[in-house]
């Protein structure tokens, strides 16, 4: 894959590796830059160097580490004050980082009403990381002046949209519309904006890696409605930009979710403990349980279908005994292993399923020997890299005709 462009997409419900696969990507051959194509600030891929380094990138690509561009192409929603603080963490690589004009923009107001809207649902919450991302998606359906990346170079305009936002979605008191006017303008002061022509240059310049967000079985259309995100986390945003490209999904020996939701292979008493991720205010318990086939070959249907695997946690088994893989699930007494997709953009369905989902339980657990040669086949696709720990040196690569 070292010449092609490559789109890497997590097949799960995210945080399946994507950061250390596009790192080992970064590290194996040139790149020339990393594309972020999905979500926005709520990104958490963790990075883990040679020399012990970590960082959990938001917004920047996780090529960054070992001085790969990264560009922030339309489909991302930008939040410049998270970017300003994770640049800090980082060293300031503002000159590694290009941004799309047409970005959406995320404000302080779309962070506040998603957690005002989450904390409301009470019992019932759909799953949120508390950023404002779907907030942000959700003012733009309604309102065709929302602010965008390009509007922080004009001060005028860009107070105008703030203050609409402000005004619509904001409460008295919140925040200061002149203090993020002038956060705003000096984040573009501090970035290079670009045309959307960009991104074409950056593919005709070498090959690119797209560094996907959350997973396909959040995507939302394609999840388990409401429990979802908005965002199209399959193949779908790169298509968009990038004419050929290969499609390397991302998936761990064992199924994990963070936040709620229909999770049919739960298996709480795992011993798997997790070093990055944990329980929060906002997305809940991180929650693992056994690899499931079921969901992981539906995301692979929904998504276009793949050219490769990278599997990861491949060392979680051994330290594991109770782990297992899940072919099938159980509905009603019957076996349930193909989950069937719906028509386009059809919620109603998509509810449907996460009813179902909720009473299925898993069936004909087993332990196979060779985990990631089983997963491929389970997936109907060949393994390109074999993940055995958080850095690049415990990577192998795998030759795939």
């Amino acid at each position: 894959m070292s010449r092609e462009h490559v789109a890497v997409v997590d097949l799960g419900y995210g945080d399946a590796g994507k950061g250390t696969i596009v790192d080992a990507l970064c590290a194996s051959d040139q790149k020339r830059a990393v594309l972020r194509f999905n979500g926005g600030a709520q990104a958490a891929h963790n990075v883990i160097t040679e020399d012990g380094r970590h960082h959990t990138f938001a917004q920047f690509g996780s090529g960054t580490l070992r001085g790969v561009p990264t560009h922030l192409t339309r489909f991302m929603v930008v939040d410049p004050l998270a970017l300003a603080a994770e640049a800090r963490a980082l060293g300031d690589p503002f000159h590694l980082l290009t941004v799309d004009g047409d970005a959406l923009l995320a404000t302080p107001w779309h962070r506040a009403a998603n957690r005002r809207r989450e904390r409301a649902r009470g019992g019932d919450r759909h799953g949120s990381c508390g950023m404002g991302v779907g907030e942000t998606m959700a003012y733009a359906l309604e309102h065709p002046d929302a602010p965008r990346v390009a509007d922080t170079l004009s001060a005028t305009r860009l107070r105008a949209r703030l203050s609409a936002v402000r005004d619509d979605i904001g409460e008295p008191g919140d925040v200061e519309l002149n203090d993020v006017v002038d956060a705003f303008t000096a984040f573009a002061r501090t970035v290079r904006i670009v045309g959307t022509e960009f991104t074409d240059r950056l593919l005709a310049e070498g090959p690119c890696v797209f560094e996907g967000a959350q997973g396909v079985l959040l995507d939302e259309w394609r999840g388990w409605h409401p429990h979802t995100t908005w965002s199209a986390t399959t193949f779908d945003n790169v298509a968009a930009l990038c004419p050929s490209f290969r499609r390397l999904g991302v998936v761990r020996t064992y199924t994990t979710r963070h936040g709620a939701g229909p999770f049919v292979t739960e298996a709480p008493e795992l011993d798997l403990p997790e070093a990055h991720n944990g329980r929060d205010d906002w997305q809940g318990t991180f929650r693992t349980g056994h690899f499931d086939a079921v969901a992981h070959r539906y995301a692979v249907e929904v998504a276009g279908g793949i050219d490769a695997l990278a599997v990861t946690h491949l060392d979680a088994p051994a330290r594991c005994p109770g782990l297992r893989i899940c072919p099938s699930y159980r509905l009603g007494g019957e076996p349930w292993d193909r989950i069937e997709p719906g028509p386009p953009r059809d919620l109603v369905y998509q509810r449907q399923l996460t009813e179902m989902l909720l009473r299925a339980s898993p069936d004909a657990l087993y332990r196979p020997d060779d985990w990631a040669t089983e997963i491929g086949a389970l997936l109907g696709s060949p393994v390109f890299l074999e993940s055995y720990g958080p850095r690049s040196c415990d990577k192998r690569e795998r030759a795939i005709v």
